[in-house]
């Protein structure tokens, strides 16, 4: 039995922070898991420009309802979860995540939550468990499935490189050149085609 894995911002939809960045006016919010490999501090660091300018969750669900999938991801998606279990596995947030979701035919995606204080201001984040996207996939393994797992990210390597079989998409040419062994992909016709493979 296979269970794939796949991240949600950069592979299916676009990255959410960069959106908000241009939306907000706020150039340092473009910093996502593709600079940043440490999600903690990353999210920290964007929490204290959010309480700096007075932005809330308000103004980025706002912005949120503005994001489409990317070109072709849901139909991607539709035919991966005909052939197979499908899973994304994401650090971003159910506040985020929801109208997203919803977007691509309510796929099943394990992410984390935001602490919201009554005025809207966010002002901490709970993530699911530590090292999330790792867990997820041993977790799944433990109960008798191999993971096929996807994503562009530094936060995504763990999961990719635990699976039975891992691909990059669309990632960054440093994480490519940092780990040539890993398949990389820009079109979903490859990336489907690499998976449906390990799924025969």
């Amino acid at each position: 039995m296979e269970v794939v894995c796949l991240d949600l911002e950069g592979v299916l939809v676009p990255e959410i922070w960069i959106a908000f960045s241009k939306a907000s006016g706020i150039p340092e919010l473009k910093r996502t898991t593709r600079d940043e490999p440490d999600y903690d501090k990353l999210m920290r660091w964007r929490l204290g420009i959010l309480k700096e300018h007075g932005l809330g969750l308000k103004e980025i669900q706002e912005t949120i309802e503005t994001i489409d999938p990317l070109d072709g991801a849901k139909e991607f998606l539709d035919e991966l979860r005909s052939l197979t279990q499908t899973i994304i596995i994401s650090d971003t947030f159910t506040q985020f995540a929801s109208p997203l979701m919803k977007k691509l035919g309510m796929p099943t995606i394990f992410c984390n939550s935001l602490v919201v204080a009554p005025n809207g201001e966010i002002t901490d984040f709970k993530m699911r468990i530590e090292k999330s996207k790792l867990s997820t996939v041993k977790a799944l393994q433990s109960i008798g499935y191999d993971t096929i797992a996807s994503g562009d990210s530094y936060n995504d390597l763990d999961m990719i490189l635990a699976s039975k079989a891992g691909f990059l998409f669309r990632s960054t040419e440093q994480i490519k050149k940092d780990h040539p062994d890993l398949p990389a992909f820009e079109e979903y016709s490859d990336l489907l085609a690499a998976i449906k493979k390990e799924l025969s």
